[in-house]
């Protein structure tokens, strides 16, 4: 698979000494939806503002499609859809208008746009709103045609700025059937985000990033067999910590365990444990048998596999856990750039 964007040392420094981008360099296939996973400040919007022209970087090369993104600006503008965190559209025009807007700024026939445009409402499911104006759209309504307002050009790279902070679940899961689907078409995703369920179900490819850095990156799957463990999570019946501590004492002792959080670690609670290990599946088996030989009354037991938030967490020493924030999508410049 041959690679659409390369990027080769790329750094961004704002002012005299705020380093935003820190010599990252990466590939994007084409064809595929890649992630740039991060925190607030990570430098991700940064680096997708150079890699669409609107930001000058500091020094580094990158290529869209074999283009240069500083001496071949205006092709690598043809080429590219951008949606970016701001939703970009005019409140006071209906939703059809508002495509037609796009489509006159690239010089597509009235007669063509009519049709791309109608097209374009079907896709993102709002022909059925298309001639109501935008201030009595929802959010994620607002940001499906935004989306659609990247996509009037017909770009081979799509590139998308956390394109679903803000939104309700129902909106997000929307905005990620549409952006799966634009793939399975061919196109090639770049993705911003801070959300590792987004990361985990969207990207084929993901880079992790913070402070400027690039500190991981492969699939999903790679990057949480670095991990390199199941967890088991326990909790035991009663209210005392006399079973857990008992349990506790148990688990560390039993051949396959490689960690043991400790009672009342704010995880699981007070009677609660949980256990890192390898192959957690067959683990579960010999968890049970012990603490039943034991008589350790277990009320749950729940196994699961490393999260991209501990991938990070054993990176970076911090979680990746975002708080969701209720804000509304609405005009531009209502949110402060990552």
């Amino acid at each position: 698979m041959d690679d659409i964007v390369v990027v080769e040392n790329l750094r961004k420094i704002y002012g005299k000494d705020i380093m935003a981008v820190d010599d990252i360099s990466f590939t994007v296939k084409k064809s595929e939806i890649f992630g740039f996973l991060g925190p607030n400040g990570a430098g991700k919007s940064t680096t997708i503002k150079i890699l669409t022209t609107l930001l000058e970087k500091t020094s580094g090369k990158a290529t869209i499609d074999g283009l240069d993104i500083d001496s071949d600006q205006d092709q690598v503008r043809r080429i590219i859809g951008y949606s970016s965190q701001e939703v970009g559209v005019d409140d006071d025009l209906t939703a059809r208008e508002n495509l037609m807007l796009q489509c006159s700024f690239y010089h597509i026939p009235k007669d063509k746009a009519r049709t791309k445009v109608s097209e374009l409402l079907k896709t993102v499911r709002l022909a059925e709103a298309a001639d109501r104006r935008l201030k009595t759209f929802s959010g994620g309504m607002r940001k499906r045609l935004d989306l659609a307002s990247s996509l009037v050009s017909d770009p081979k790279i799509l590139f998308l700025d956390e394109p679903t902070t803000g939104l309700d679940p129902q909106s997000r899961q929307d905005v990620w059937e549409y952006i799966v689907r634009l793939n399975r078409q061919g196109m090639t995703i770049f993705l911003t985000t801070q959300y590792m369920e987004e990361a985990d179900r969207l990207a084929n490819r993901l880079c992790i990033v913070d402070q400027g850095k690039i500190v991981a990156e492969g699939t999903p799957v790679e990057l949480k067999a670095q991990v390199g463990a199941d967890k088991i999570t326990l909790r035991f019946k009663g209210e005392d910590l006399e079973a857990c501590e008992k349990a506790e004492e148990l688990m560390s002792k039993l051949e396959g365990i490689e960690g043991v959080g400790r009672c009342g670690d704010g995880l699981v609670g007070e009677n609660g444990l949980t256990i890192m290990t390898k192959n957690g599946s067959s683990m579960v088996t010999k968890v049970v048998r012990a603490l039943d030989g034991a008589e350790i009354e277990i009320e749950q037991l729940i196994l699961s596999v490393p999260t991209l938030d501990e991938v990070f967490l054993r990176l970076t020493g911090k979680t990746l856990n975002v708080v969701e924030r209720k804000e509304a999508i609405g005009r531009r410049g209502r949110r402060r750039n990552s």
